[in-house]
């Protein structure tokens, strides 16, 4: 009932949202008389930060159209490679007119970013993205807001998150042979039962794993964030954070964890942080400080844009992870997609090298979380295990900004560099035409013969005179003659006369070639006078 009455209110709000947007360009535009008035410029910052609280913020786009590659502009285009009902494998392929830079680009590793399903769309990498575009092939999980996803798709559970990662990196090692994973925040753990699912059944694991501000074990530091999902019981978080999707979407009926109680949850964490920052927008309209105005627009278009999750897979992942502990506990069984029940075991991973990385000041995944995973993993030699402290960076700070691109990301582009291994294209399957049950073996096809064949000339034939008593014997088959024609040309076949047979074309005619066929005139016999009186 409350997603109910909230869209309800949305609505009701959305004229007021248009009205102050249009009353901002009303009081700021020179072309406008309102804009001469004394307060013009108070009352546009007004109706703009109005407008901005009040507005209903859709799904960003990525925006990544080129890179640059050693000093040289590359195209990126921006595709779907695999389209699941709930989530879609993104790849961002890179073109350049250089034909270094090609060469150098199509070398470099490929990387699977694994990003969370935990309120915010995958955009909110978008850093990320773009900094690892300069030196790999990046491919990322797109989330789909479980609110436009029909019931008819069936319901996400957290095994199914596991299932997704695993395909993805199979679709990646049969594209390119192996490949490299980074999970950011929450899928550090589906990651990780991914691949030591994979590796329990022998399968070939990703070359690297790349873990960022993970709770891997969220028994360690725990935050506001553990607390709460620990402090409440499994049944509180049913029957007050799940509702069901209103009529108006396609995913009607659908239970979920709304996306605008996630977005509330954020903001409590830090109120007094979002309050300042909005009022600091509301002076930097005023004074005209269009760079500061400009970057805040752009964190909350992406902060504020919010997506519904399907209420088992948050559901178990609240059990799963912050209540059970099954991970680190040993006691974490996954449903494959054949309905097989397999035990994780992160002792398994054997030929996978790891990599954690923790912000010093995160308070989303507390210290000690994330490099957790070296202690489960003891399959991987020491010497293939290595964990970074970004000093400084929060949570967000360790896959986006300054400290992202300053300090994380050169340690992770040299650990991924030092794993990496030449690429082999998959082979392609070839195609195979079958023919019928019933169809004759294809022959051969034999040379072509470039000589006209000899023309064997009929040797007259002798009439064996009979008795008058009895009819003439039948005569032999009359010789003919057999030219060899190209392909392309019709067969020009003349009918023989009732005497003579049409020969078979010579074993050495090529066999779509048609043959011209000309039957050589039975030759005429003497008879007796007995025989004409027969």
């Amino acid at each position: 009932m409350l997603y109910q009455i909230y869209e309800t209110q949305r609505s009701l709000m959305e004229p007021l949202t248009d009205f102050a947007q249009a009353a901002s360009k009303l009081f700021s535009n020179s072309m406008s008389p309102l804009s001469q008035t004394t307060f013009a410029q108070r009352m546009s910052a007004g109706y703009d930060l109005l407008y901005r609280l009040g507005k209903d913020y859709e799904k960003p786009v990525f925006g990544i159209h080129t890179v640059d590659v050693d000093g040289v502009g590359v195209a990126v285009h921006e595709n779907i490679e695999l389209d699941k009902p709930f989530c879609e494998l993104r790849r961002f392929k890179r073109f350049s007119d250089d034909t270094d830079t090609l060469v150098k680009i199509k070398a470099q590793p490929v990387v699977l970013i694994v990003a969370p399903l935990s309120g915010h769309y995958a955009t909110l990498l978008r850093d990320t993205v773009r900094t690892m575009l300069k030196d790999h092939k990046v491919y990322i999980t797109d989330w789909k807001n479980a609110r436009l996803v029909p019931l008819s798709e069936g319901e996400f559970h957290l095994d199914d998150y596991v299932n997704y990662v695993q395909e993805f990196i199979r679709h990646l090692q049969a594209t390119y042979g192996n490949c490299h994973v980074i999970s950011v925040c929450q899928p550090t753990v589906p990651v990780l039962a991914a691949v030591s699912l994979m590796a329990s059944r022998g399968e070939k694991t990703p070359l690297t794993m790349t873990m960022m501000g993970g709770p891997i074990d969220a028994r360690k530091s725990p935050t506001a964030v553990n607390n709460l999902a620990m402090n409440r019981s499994y049944e509180w978080f049913e029957n007050n954070v799940i509702y069901r999707v209103p009529d108006n979407f396609p995913g009607a009926g659908r239970r979920v964890y709304p996306g605008f109680l996630q977005y509330t949850g954020f903001v409590a964490m830090n109120p007094d942080r979002h309050a300042t920052s909005h009022y600091d927008y509301f002076k930097d309209l005023i004074k005209g400080d269009d760079a500061s105005v400009e970057a805040h627009r752009k964190f909350y278009d992406e902060y504020n844009a919010v997506l519904d999750m399907d209420a088992d897979y948050y559901l178990e992942t609240i059990k799963t992870v912050f209540q059970d502990y099954n991970l680190v506990h040993g006691t974490w069984d996954v449903r494959s997609p054949e309905g097989k029940v397999e035990r994780v075991r992160p002792q398994d991973i054997t030929t996978t090298a790891l990599f954690t990385v923790e912000g010093e000041l995160d308070d989303i995944s507390g210290s000690g979380q994330t490099e957790a995973a070296h202690d489960l993993c003891t399959g991987i030699v020491r010497k293939e295990q290595r964990h970074l402290e970004a000093k400084g960076a929060g949570h967000y700070g360790i896959f986006s900004g300054r400290r992202w691109r300053d300090i994380v990301y050169p340690e992770v582009r040299k650990f991924i560099l030092a794993h990496e291994v030449p690429q082999k294209k998959a082979p392609r399957p070839v195609a195979v035409t079958e023919l019928p049950d019933d169809s004759p073996p294809v022959p051969p096809r034999k040379a072509v013969v470039a000589s006209k064949p000899a023309v064997k000339k009929a040797a007259p034939a002798k009439a064996a005179v009979k008795p008058a008593a009895k009819a003439a014997a039948p005569k032999k088959p009359a010789v003919v003659a057999v030219k060899a024609v190209p392909a392309p040309a019709k067969a020009a076949v003349q009918a023989a006369p009732a005497t003579g047979a049409a020969a078979a074309p010579e074993p050495d005619a090529v066999p779509t070639a048609k043959a011209a066929v000309t039957a050589a005139p039975a030759p005429r016999t003497r008879r007796t006078t007995a025989a004409r009186k027969a």
